[in-house]
């Protein structure tokens, strides 16, 4: 069996190719990687949860390579930084050039107020409220 399951791999790496992003198959169909057919198959809550721990692991790379002083915050105040790059990616993050400011220098009360204030807060809603409750109070929300 296991010259069958190693054979297989092979074969339909080959057959399939591999597409990191998704695109539409030969009949319509959203397809990602070795053609999982996303439409009629999607994913399992497993890849789901380990999807989310490689963008989570590369949101918080991306902060720590491009946001070296936040190391410095507390785990919750580090948190919203790494939620909000996971949501926006971490170019508009940066364009929150206000907020960043005011977190670096401990003012967490204005830092909070400033993302309100932001486009991004209007779409997401509670999502953004939640997080600068978290900035004000450096605890989970």
């Amino acid at each position: 069996m296991t010259s069958t399951i190693i054979g297989i791999f092979d074969q339909l790496k080959r057959d399939e190719g591999l597409r990191l992003t998704a695109y539409k198959d030969s009949v319509g169909k959203l397809t990602i990687g070795y053609g999982r057919n996303l439409d009629d198959k999607g994913i399992t809550q497993d890849e789901a949860e380990c999807m989310l721990h490689n963008d989570v692991r590369e949101a918080a790379e991306q902060v720590n390579n491009l946001i070296p002083w936040a190391k410095d915050l507390s785990d919750a105040r580090l948190g919203v930084l790494i939620n909000m790059v996971f949501n926006l990616g971490i170019q508009s993050l940066l364009l929150f050039r206000n907020t960043l400011a005011l977190i670096q220098a401990g003012d967490y009360d204005k830092a909070a107020e400033e993302m309100l204030k932001s486009k991004w807060a209007y779409q997401v809603g509670p999502r953004a409220h939640r997080l600068a409750l978290q900035l004000r109070s450096g605890e989970w929300q």
